[in-house]
Parts: C-alpha cells; sequence; structure tokens
C-alpha cells in the first residue's frame, strides 16, 4: 500500500517531523506526544468546498475562529452537529449567533442536538470534502482534551500548564470511511434540524 502523500504533510505535527512509513490512507496521532489542536488548525482554513463537523466537547478559541472565518466564504458549505449537553457554552454560542449561521447564501447549518435515541451526541469527527480527508477519533475540542503546552522537540520538556488527556485523532484519506462518515454526520444533521423544529 502507498502511503497518501496528503497525510505526509502532517508529519511536521509529530516529535520525529515525519510519519511512521506504512500508514497508507490513514494515520493515528496521539493526544501529549503529537500537536493535534495544530493538525486541525491546518486544514480547517485549507477546506475549500464543504466541511461537516459534530463534536460533543466544544471549546478551543482558535479552531471557532478557524470555523468562523470559514463560514464567511461564500464558495464553502459548513455544516456542525454540537451536542445538546454542551450547547450553551461560549463558543457554541458564538457559531449559533454569527451572521452567517443558517444563512442559505452561505449554506451553512448549525445544529444543537442530541442523538435519535435521546442520548449525548458524543462524536468528535469531521469531513473535509475538497481535500478528500476526514477526522474521528476520543479528542474533545478543549485544553486538556487536545493537549496543551506540548512540545514535539524530543530534547524539551513540556511547557508549564501542561495537560494531556488519553485522546486519539484519526486522520484518513480513504475515501469508504469518508462516504460513511459523511453519510453518518448529514442523517444525524437532519435528526438536529427535526430536533430544533419541536
Amino acid at each position: 500500500m502507498t502511503d497518501d502523500p496528503r497525510l505526509a504533510e502532517l508529519g511536521r505535527f509529530t516529535p520525529e517531523g515525519k510519519l511512521t512509513p506504512g500508514y497508507g490512507d490513514h494515520y493515528l496521532f496521539l493526544i501529549g506526544r503529537d500537536d493535534c489542536h495544530a493538525i486541525l488548525h491546518y486544514l480547517i482554513p485549507k477546506e475549500t468546498l464543504t466541511f461537516k463537523l459534530s463534536m460533543f466537547g466544544y471549546d478551543d478559541d482558535e479552531l471557532n475562529q478557524d470555523i468562523l472565518s470559514l463560514m464567511k466564504d461564500p464558495n464553502v458549505r459548513v455544516q456542525g452537529n454540537l451536542d445538546k449537553s454542551q450547547g450553551s457554552g461560549v463558543h457554541e454560542r458564538k457559531i449559533l449567533s454569527s451572521n452567517v449561521a443558517n444563512d442559505p447564501n452561505f449554506y451553512n447549518s448549525f445544529v444543537v442536538m442530541e442523538s435519535a435515541t435521546h442520548q449525548i451526541n458524543h462524536d468528535k469527527a469531521g469531513v473535509f470534502v475538497g481535500q478528500g480527508m476526514a477526522f474521528e477519533g476520543s479528542m474533545n475540542w478543549s485544553n486538556s482534551g487536545e493537549g496543551t503546552g506540548i512540545s514535539l522537540k524530543p530534547d524539551v520538556k513540556p511547557q508549564p500548564g501542561y495537560k494531556s488527556q488519553n485522546n486519539t485523532l484519526l486522520i484518513t484519506t480513504n475515501p469508504t470511511f469518508i462516504s460513511r462518515l459523511s453519510a453518518r454526520l448529514d442523517t444525524d444533521h437532519v435528526v438536529g434540524l427535526s430536533q430544533r423544529r419541536k
């Protein structure tokens, strides 16, 4: 299996500065070891077509700003599913109250939802349609969820305030994975829209 060059460029966010060969069309990044926040901060602004996401924990100023900026691009559609139990947070309110959220001229739509079975929306996943990439894992968008104060230099100790949960971030270019995840995010979004109408 050939290693996908689209993933290879994410090697800069690991202590080695490159990915371990043999990864093929997906790579598992580890919170506390790799700079997973920087990976998403790199990928979100690069999207040129459609960004779909579903997030449980959503507490990241920089990624929130990346999404708000992306929503202002008339050529990009942004679709988000945010968990109901977390939906009253500062970052969720910024997205939901922005001038471009739910504006049909910008093709943006965010819903605060629970699952179809009335449980939490526990996904931490997204699809970058234009880049042919997707992410999934246990990483909440928070300081401890993403890891804070991480040093990618092996000889440098973590910075003061270092935090890191045991979480993962899988980035993939596998078309079957992306298609199935994209369909799930769309289905969940319809569920969220129906809940909003009640």
